[in-house]
């Protein structure tokens, strides 16, 4: 997993809990903390790090990870190169841009990434439902991710998550968006 995805979780982390308690996550989790943006980690590590910030904040770990999902989302976007100048104009197309040429420059940039896939199953002007399917399981991450985007696009927007698979490693997501 690319080191940027590690250095904002911890900005993430010391800014909505403090900079104590991203200490006591990192030493509970017995991680130095140490990350370049540009570095690769093993994703298990974020996992540890997600679990100790729990068990400090009483807090979820899924609601973790969404609350670092939207927080994410910006600042991914800022740094999201747009294949051909492409401009989404909404969360359905910028949830395609993503698929169709961030994962794929991604690969080229780092042959060993294994980002995340989309599947689109279906889609109208009003509705999209994709499958999420990632080896790392971070299905509310996405959750979070993909609530940011809404946001970033001022829609309102219904998002259901199913399982379809027991570890989350495969999930639908069905996104509404609500007439005005």
């Amino acid at each position: 997993m690319k080191g940027i995805i590690f250095t904002e979780f911890l900005d993430v982390v010391e800014s909505r809990f403090g900079l104590e308690v991203c200490q006591q996550m990192l030493d509970d989790a017995d991680v130095d903390g140490i990350y370049t943006a540009v570095g690769s980690y093993d994703h298990r590590v974020l996992v540890k790090m997600i679990v100790c910030l729990s068990k400090i904040t009483g807090v979820s770990p899924e609601s973790l990870q969404e609350v670092y999902g939207e927080a994410l989302f910006m600042r991914l976007l800022a740094t999201m190169p747009m294949a051909n100048g492409d401009k989404p104009n909404g969360t359905f197309s910028f949830i395609e841009c993503v698929e169709r040429h961030i994962h794929i420059e991604v690969k080229k940039l780092y042959p060993n990434a294994n980002p995340p896939q989309f599947d689109f199953i279906s889609q109208t002007t009003a509705q999209m439902v994709l499958d999420y399917i990632s080896a790392r399981c971070f299905s509310h991450v996405c959750l979070g991710l993909i609530r940011g985007c809404v946001q970033h696009f001022n829609e309102d927007m219904d998002i259901e998550m199913e399982p379809v698979n027991q570890d989350q490693s495969h999930v639908r997501f069905t996104l509404t968006l609500n007439a005005e």
